[in-house]
């Protein structure tokens, strides 16, 4: 029997095995459901993208997917965020379904966009043509100003695993955390896509006209760094990037090429500097 909690929980009863024997017990799990995300110009509404995500958060979602494509370049790009009220829907698919009305006059360039139409939770770039097609092409490296110490480095696993409520609930969630310099928590989102916790970071700080901080921020991933995340903190302009897991090949090759300090298995007593060490003092 499952009987729903918050839209990003369910409750299972589950059978559990501990020291020899069974026992039957509540276990919440995160919820993994579609969106689907519109845009309205003045040309009309279209669908553009259905991402796999955890509810909650989903304007923010919705922003911070349009700025790291490129579509959106300030919060004064987007007019409005809102849900659909189609009454020939149900409202579980009205709740599924963002629309995002974008300024008049905004030249949206979708043939650029080109990607299968749905997205798993596990990767933002999945479905692109080619590599080509992410546009990283006119990205500026980042420059230098911005630097941590290695002990402020150290504290954010803690400070990263204390925000994770969802993570706690359910083991079934990524976290995106931003830390200032001092390792002052800014924004956390959590999902089951990491790319979605990254976006759902980056929405919080467009909507709420702070994107200007970034640039003097950390950006802390629960799991591994791959590209799309990289991706997504050069868009923004993100110049420490610190992953509790492992970085990949293509992390590493982003993060030397745009100057980006790229940190990997961060611990309370270790990390590795893949690129931009300069940016951390002893």
């Amino acid at each position: 029997m499952v009987a729903q909690q918050d839209p990003a929980r369910l409750s299972l009863t589950v059978d559990r095995f501990r020291d020899g024997s069974w026992t039957r017990d509540p276990d919440p799990i995160a919820v993994e459901a579609p969106l689907e995300l519109r845009i309205a110009t003045e040309a009309g509404a279209r669908p553009i993208t259905i991402t796999m995500r955890t509810p909650g958060n989903d304007f923010e979602l919705a922003a911070g997917f349009l700025y790291s494509e490129g579509i959106v370049a300030s919060p004064d790009d987007i007019v409005d965020v809102r849900y659909s009220d189609e009454v020939m829907i149900s409202e579980d698919d009205r709740r599924n379904t963002v629309i995002v009305t974008l300024r008049p006059g905004l030249e949206v360039d979708l043939k650029r966009m080109d990607r299968n139409f749905t997205q798993t939770s596990a990767c933002g770039v999945c479905g692109k043509e080619s590599l080509n097609a992410l546009g990283l092409g006119g990205c500026r490296p980042l420059a230098m100003g911005t630097t941590i110490t290695a002990d402020v480095l150290r504290s954010l696993p803690s400070a990263l695993r204390s925000g994770q409520a969802g993570f706690d609930a359910t083991g079934g969630v990524h976290a995106v955390g931003l830390f200032d310099t001092s390792g002052q928590i800014i924004s956390l989102r959590e999902d089951v896509g990491r790319h979605n916790a990254f976006d759902k970071m980056v929405g919080q700080r467009l909507l709420a006209r702070k994107m200007a901080k970034l640039q003097q921020s950390v950006a802390v991933l629960s799991g591994r760094a791959s590209y799309e995340l990289l991706q997504k903190a050069l868009i923004a302009r993100i110049p420490i990037v610190a992953a509790i897991g492992a970085p990949s090949s293509l992390a590493v090759e982003i993060a030397s090429t745009f100057n980006i300090t790229l940190v990997g298995f961060l611990k309370a007593g270790s990390f590795n500097v893949y690129a931009g060490r300069e940016r951390i003092c002893d």
